[in-house]
């Protein structure tokens, strides 16, 4: 699983508790997800369809610094399946894993976009084929 997104836990960011909102950091995962499809399927119009069942295994507090890795398990005729792993940089934990989330491709007109793509592409494989 690849992380590239580190984000520092801030005051707005917890709960009653003092640590990490839990919401806050699935819409954190929410957007991760969206920009890297978005990029992989180069659509502009994907959006989220499914999230699997969430599984909080520990949490972060104030001042921790967090990673958000996104691992690609299968590409669909309009879609790209991920899962998502979220650990305390400072603690060395598991925050939080989601198996499976459905990101899909859309047209013009709201619906499913076939995207013809069957496997992960690098940005910069890209632009070294122009």
């Amino acid at each position: 699983m690849n992380f590239h997104t580190r984000k520092w836990i801030k005051p707005q960011d917890l709960n009653p508790n003092q640590t990490l909102f839990g919401g806050r950091l699935l819409e954190w995962i929410d957007e991760e997800c969206a920009l890297y499809s978005i990029i992989q399927l180069e659509n502009p119009k994907t959006v989220t369809k499914y999230m699997s069942e969430i599984d909080f295994r520990s949490s972060a507090k104030q001042g921790d610094i967090i990673e958000i890795g996104i691992e690609v398990v299968k590409f669909g005729t309009a879609s790209i399946t991920l899962k998502s792993e979220v650990r305390n940089k400072m603690t060395r934990e598991s925050i939080i894993t989601i198996d499976k989330i459905v990101m899909v491709a859309l047209d013009e007109h709201g619906k499913p976009k076939p995207h013809g793509k069957t496997k992960v592409e690098f940005v910069k494989d890209r632009l070294a084929d122009k």
